[in-house]
């Protein structure tokens, strides 16, 4: 087991990046088109948005963690 000093370098940042699940996540969300509707759960939306809400992007994230 490392001690507290070996998992931090001398610029004090972790050496492994905490968000790195979200990091990889967010290319894929932010390459779909928008189509005028909810990618997960298709209500109509506006031509900008891909999701109709956090918890749709959500559930749309966690499906494609599955299905890798």
């Amino acid at each position: 087991m490392e001690t507290t000093q070996e998992s931090f370098p001398d610029n004090g940042l972790a050496t492994e990046p905490v968000l790195a699940a979200v990091a990889t996540a967010m290319p894929t969300r932010l390459s779909l088109p928008a189509k005028g509707s909810c990618w997960y759960c298709e209500k109509p939306l506006d031509s900008v948005r891909r999701f109709c809400g956090k918890s749709c992007a959500d559930a749309f994230d966690e499906e494609a963690e599955f299905t890798r």
